[in-house]
């Protein structure tokens, strides 16, 4: 797609207010691909003003209505699925087949359940004498991540539609050009006017802007947990609602019972999907002792199948970050068993698959969140040792857990202190709610828990 140079609000391109520009880099290449305009203050502010201007004609729309208009953009995602997978692999590096099949393929059935949700929610009941309503909180500011792009649009803007919310996203720097197609796709499946609205720019002036505005009602941010801290005290000195979806150091612990060679090789196979660029990505691989020794092989040899398959990190920040956590986790005393800190290309942001073993819950790997390709094998003596070890980190955003049957899984997941856990390699479900415990953040997103969170309830006492 080309780049538009403008801001999408009030239903139109509009001219930036600011002459700055953000590159475009091709992450697997080093080349700049386009420039889009570095939004400011005042860009936040039009934006914002549009929003509030639709707000009461979107809320007025009957519920019918706004599913019908969800379903077409919806539509137009599917029509557009190529274009939307070439877009992320240019501007994210992601492998084209990765693109087509999560980039663009999960956004479609999430947009696709809220459709559904619209049409079905209860947004009115009845309790005793009183009647209560879900009503939308008003204007949402949305800013969201590079890794990934779509699908964290779809996941905030989606339900904010279904609730009769209107929105101002402002989307990663890195990935601003999969921003701007969703916006081309608002406008086709005609959405109106306001209802949606795009300033690309930088987090801390175009997204500090938005979390400051008088005019947001409700901060939905997905990122780092530093930052959110950051957003979470802004809203909360302004008493704003806020969503937070944060980081995460998940474990993938593997019980004695389980298909040992099934649960390393899923377990590999989730991190070095998206290149580790994911939050809820298992990085902590937890093995019991008597297994330790085979489950490091099987893992070294599942790494190293990958190769050249994964594709390399969105920028040279992140690249340098992940290679000087790999060093430091060997200087603290891993063992590295796959991959390392050498680039494995004279060019683009790559770094090899990395699995580590001997790596102690106490090491830097262990504790926070590297957002690269690396496992880190940890060993345990016993249940409640793998438990300890599961939940010793800051975070609680995801898990996954593997034994002999489901009921010895579930029994052990229901004492993790995380916000989801896949059992023996359950699957991706769009109406499941997802997010965090501890620092990994505040409230849910997909499904109606994410619907729920762009309502406030009002009840008439009869």
């Amino acid at each position: 797609m080309k780049a538009h140079d403008g801001m999408y609000i009030g239903g139109e391109w509009r001219a930036a207010a600011g002459t700055d520009a953000i590159e475009v880099v091709d992450p697997a290449n080093e080349q700049i691909i386009a420039h889009v305009p570095a939004g400011t203050a005042e860009d936040v502010d039009a934006a914002v003003r549009a929003a509030r201007a639709a707000l009461p004609a979107w809320v007025a729309t009957a519920p019918a209505e706004r599913a019908a208009r969800i379903a077409t953009l919806r539509d137009v995602l599917v029509a557009r699925k190529g274009e939307i997978a070439a877009t992320v692999t240019a501007e994210l590096g992601a492998p084209l087949p990765f693109s087509q099949a999560v980039h663009a393929g999960v956004p479609i059935l999430v947009a696709g359940s809220y459709a559904g949700l619209a049409a079905s929610y209860a947004f009115e009941e009845k309790v005793g004498n009183s009647t209560v309503y879900a009503e939308p909180v008003g204007v949402v500011g949305a800013i969201t991540p590079w890794n990934y792009p779509l699908h964290q649009i779809v996941a905030k803007v989606a339900p904010a539609l279904a609730a009769g919310c209107t929105i101002v996203l402002k989307p990663a720097e890195d990935t601003p050009l999969t921003a701007q197609l969703f916006a081309e796709a608002v406008h086709e499946a005609g959405i109106p006017a306001g209802v949606f609205n795009l300033v690309t720019g930088l987090g801390p002036v175009a997204g500090q802007a938005l979390a400051e505005h008088d005019g947001v009602d409700l901060v939905s941010f997905t990122g780092s947990t530093a930052v959110g801290k950051q957003i979470g005290a802004t809203a909360g000195a302004a008493v704003k609602r806020v969503a937070l979806e944060l980081g995460g150091k998940s474990a993938n612990v593997i019980l004695p019972s389980a298909d040992l060679a099934k649960a390393v090789g899923v377990g590999v196979a989730n991190v070095m999907g998206n290149s580790g660029q994911t939050c809820s990505a298992w990085t902590r691989m937890l093995v019991h002792s008597s297994q330790y020794d085979e489950a490091v092989a099987l893992a070294a040899e599942a790494a190293a199948k990958y190769g050249d398959r994964i594709g390399p990190l969105v920028n040279a920040k992140q690249h340098a970050r992940v290679r000087g956590y790999i060093e430091q986790g060997v200087a603290e005393g891993a063992r590295l068993v796959a991959g390392g800190p050498e680039a494995p290309r004279e060019q683009g942001y790559f770094v090899s698959p990395t699995v580590f073993a001997d790596v102690t819950p106490e090491m830097t790997i262990a504790q926070e969140e590297i957002f690269g390709p690396v496992v880190s094998l940890i060993r345990y003596e016993d249940e409640d040792d793998a438990l300890r070890i599961a939940n010793g980190t800051v975070y609680g955003l995801a898990g996954a857990v593997w034994a002999g049957d489901d009921a010895e899984a579930v029994a052990f997941a229901r004492r993790m202190d995380t916000g989801q856990v896949d059992i023996n390699g359950g699957r991706f479900n769009p109406l499941a709610p997802f997010g965090g415990y501890k620092q990994s953040g505040v409230g849910r997103e997909l499904g109606s828990h994410g619907l729920a969170e762009y309502l406030q309830t009002k009840s008439l006492q009869f």
